[in-house]
């Protein structure tokens, strides 16, 4: 290892020695992947599934209307639009078009990716539109009237900058932004919430509250909920831990007291509390609920909603006007339940719908305030999207089916456990061939393993185009670091002890060769952002185990990450390269200071974004800089916008999709004939 860094001018993103560099390496990757007749057979089939006009056009309900943003081919850029439940359950429903962001492109000659959008209740006649330039998490916000389809000139207009922002009323908004010197915290967002009237210049904004220069960031937002008209102020300590506040109206702040690694949501009457450790006798991974009122004058009596065991954890949930929706995992399989507040005693508990096995389903919409309407998602890796629609205690509805993309003939789902180093059982689920086969063949291993995100099962029609029908086997793995069996599962991967993800992650890998599934010069490996960690993580300490490695938008340089863009942001999550007790593990992490000379690494493509304001394009550079010298194969492309996402439209998306695979195709079965057509 070394400390040495003669790459710290690739950070320098978009200095002209840095961009001629990274161009030179985007011409080496195209020239190797992207001039056969192959690649470009792969890319069409790629975007027409992306473009395909018959995908379900998920939407949320405001008032009467289902809103939807939606980009096709002739609609690179998208369309905000809306249209009616009646409207809606029609095979090709009338959309009622709000924003065409392309003719906005043309228009202002800016490459403008829509980013969302906050509409004004309970009139619905207003929205905070968000847009961004190329896919960067920073923002331009400006006020749209729905009625003119027109911005409001003189209304609520923020410059791009990493911004929050809420409607308080019809004349006012929370907002966060960069307001100059001291107004970002050390990982460039928001540390104060301001309250801003109609008519005023922003700088003007009320200041409300303000965090520390070494919080993450700090919000404010209303709850409209008729009857319940409160304001909260949230203070993010660091990336898991959060104090809560509710903003009375003399401006006090008072504090809702539950441990700062919990998460705390007030509805109505209601105050549900997750917890991620112990606290007042209740197991950590428990969901709780309180009567708020009676918790804010001390009484702690809680109602348990959901308690863990060893192989069932908490998903998620969601609010209907009169329920619960309570979305759990065992051994990373969906279950939903349906929990009803009594006025004395336990809250009923009913099952929502059964979930077929090996799958995944997701509340997609809810309105709260109205109704007990919800939109249902059920999905698997070879089941294409189903969208139900049901009132809760009534009979559900289909409103859309998704069409099959890929050929899935012959093709099964399986779910094995690998033993890792200390002997834990790591789930992981196979999708390919489901009978007797010839042999190994080719298999990609997908992971993240960090930030309590779960990896669930979903069909990709990506994938399953440019892998699986193919004839790869895809294999996802749902390693420690994220959240599949609760808080302790993540914790067990958190900073000194982030080696764990790693191990398990190699562990599937052993044991998909030791099933007879792969072997080690057919098994592709990839993740992305924390997960290109993880990748970093395979090269130096795993070699032997792949063919090939993808990594993507990746955070590589473990001592300096907290220094570039939002890294400051994921120092609970890794440690803190600038605190001494830190910084030998994340050394011995850093993938980037690992790279030797003296092992062979196979071959590696690294893709990251030139806009990607939240993982610096500087890991991925810095990387294939030092691969390079070393002399080991190494292809970098970075797409010039979209973010951290990589791409900001289906265009680029079918490109740098078909790159991947062209990649993983060459190194690991390149006697496959490509794509035709």
């Amino acid at each position: 290892m070394t400390d040495r860094d003669p790459y710290l001018w690739l950070e320098d993103i978009e200095s002209e020695a840095a961009l001629a560099w990274v161009a030179e390496r985007n011409a080496e990757t195209a020239a190797e992947l992207a001039g056969g007749t192959g690649f470009a057979a792969l890319k069409r089939s790629l975007r027409e599934v992306l473009d395909a006009s018959d995908r379900i056009p998920y939407t949320v309900r405001r008032g009467a209307f289902l809103y939807d943003f939606w980009q096709d081919a002739e609609h690179v850029h998208g369309l905000w639009r809306r249209t009616t439940l009646e409207q809606y359950r029609k095979d090709d429903p009338e959309w009622d078009v709000l924003i065409d962001v392309d003719a906005l492109v043309a228009a202002e000659g800016e490459p403008w990716v829509w980013a969302g959008a906050r509409v004004r209740y309970p009139d619905y006649d207003r929205a905070l539109v968000c847009l961004s330039r190329d896919g960067a998490d920073a923002v331009a916000v400006r006020e749209f009237d729905l009625v003119t389809r027109t911005f409001v000139e003189g209304g609520f207009q923020v410059p791009e900058a990493r911004t929050r922002i809420g409607w308080i009323d019809a004349d006012t908004v929370f907002i966060g932004t960069d307001f100059g010197p001291g107004s970002l915290s050390d990982s460039g967002y928001p540390r104060t919430v301001r309250r801003w009237r109609r008519g005023t210049p922003l700088e003007e904004a009320a200041l409300v509250f303000e965090g520390g220069a070494g919080d993450v960031s700090v919000g404010g937002w209303h709850d409209n909920t008729p009857g319940f008209e409160r304001d909260f102020i949230a203070r993010s300590l660091d990336f898991h831990r959060s104090e809560t506040f509710l903003l009375a109206p003399d401006a006090s702040l008072v504090r809702i007291d539950v441990p700062d690694d919990a998460s705390a949501h007030v509805h109505r009457e209601h105050l549900i509390v997750t917890l991620k450790s112990d606290w007042l006798g209740h197991r950590a991974g428990s969901l709780l609920v309180f009567g708020f009122d009676a918790f804010l004058a001390g009484d702690r009596t809680a109602q348990v909603l959901f308690t863990p065991d060893a192989r069932t954890a908490l998903a998620g949930y969601a609010w209907t006007r009169h329920h619960l929706i309570l979305e759990t995992m065992h051994d990373v399989s969906t279950r939903m339940d349906v929990l009803t507040p009594t006025s004395d005693g336990p809250w009923a508990r009913a099952p929502l719908t059964d979930v077929p096995a090996l799958s995944a389903a997701a509340i997609v919409d809810t309105d709260p305030d109205v109704s007990d309407e919800y939109f249902l998602d059920v999905s698997g890796f070879l089941q294409p999207s189903t969208l139900h629609r049901g009132q809760i205690g009534a009979d559900t509805e289909i409103l859309k089916q998704a069409p099959a993309r890929f050929d899935a003939a012959g093709l099964a789902v399986r779910q094995f456990f690998a033993t890792s180093r200390d002997g834990t059982q790591v789930p992981y689920f196979v999708v390919g061939p489901g009978g007797a086969t010839d042999g190994p063949g080719p298999a990609l291993l997908y992971g993240y393993g960090g930030f309590e995100v779960s990896l669930t099962p979903y069909y990709s029609s990506v994938t399953g185009r440019a892998w699986t029908a193919r004839g790869g086997t895809y294999v996802l793995a749902n390693i420690r670091g994220g959240s599949e069996y609760g808080p302790d599962w993540h914790r067990a991967a958190l900073g000194a002890d982030r080696p764990r993800a790693f191990e398990d992650f190699a562990a599937v890998a052993e044991d998909l060769v030791a099933r007879g599934i792969t072997t080690p010069p057919m098994l592709g490996a990839m993740g992305g952002s924390n997960g290109g960690l993880l990748m970093g993580a395979m090269l130096t300490r795993y070699p032997q185990s792949f063919g090939a490695i993808v990594a993507e938008v990746p955070l590589l340089d473990m001592l300096r990450f907290h220094r570039l863009l939002a890294g400051s942001s994921w120092t609970a999550e890794y440690g803190n390269p600038d605190d001494e007790a830190d910084r030998p593990h994340l050394r011995e992490l850093s993938p980037y200071h690992r790279l030797t000379a003296g092992r062979p690494y196979p071959p590696v493509l690294l893709m990251t974004s030139t806009r990607d304001d939240r993982v610096h394009p500087g890991h991925a550079r810095k990387a294939a800089a030092r691969l390079r010298e070393l002399g080991h194969p190494v292809l970098l492309h970075e797409d010039a916008g979209g973010g951290h996402t990589g791409a900001g439209d289906n265009e680029r998306t079918a490109h740098n999709r078909a790159l991947v695979y062209t990649f993983l195709w060459q190194h690991l079965a390149p006697a496959v004939p490509p794509v035709s057509g």
